[in-house]
């Protein structure tokens, strides 16, 4: 449940956060599709990697460019952690093909982000 907010931090501005968050909450309800026997498993695996998208665009956020460029690496690769985890979710029978090409999707468009948010922080640096 989303709740009003009063006091803003800066990295909440940025879309490539709103979309991660779109994508944890895209998750949390894909895995209720799960085996039970899945739960503790691939399911936790799935939610860690989402919510580290989240976690390390807001922590690297603000920071030297050289480590915001740092935790953007940290999120590419949690980015095709969840790729993994649907791809399998979607072999083993556990997603709709319909759900798995949305999840793709919109890692896709994480990932895009994320790679022109790198090149803006490198253009940044470079100047």
């Amino acid at each position: 449940m989303k709740s009003p907010q009063t006091n803003f931090f800066d990295f909440e501005s940025l879309d490539l956060y709103k979309k991660s968050l779109d994508y944890i909450d895209f998750v949390y309800d894909l895995i209720t599709l799960f085996p039970k026997d899945e739960r503790f498993e691939l399911s936790s695996q799935y939610k860690r990697a989402a919510i580290s998208i989240a976690l390390n665009v807001a922590e690297g956020y603000g920071e030297s460019i050289p480590l915001a460029i740092k935790y953007l690496k940290t999120v590419r690769g949690s980015v095709r952690e969840c790729l993994g985890c649907s791809t399998i979710a979607f072999r083993r029978n556990y997603i709709s093909e319909k759900k798995y090409n949305e999840s793709r999707a919109l890692l896709t468009e994480l990932s895009k982000m994320t790679a022109g948010y790198r090149k803006y922080l490198n253009n940044k640096l470079n100047k």
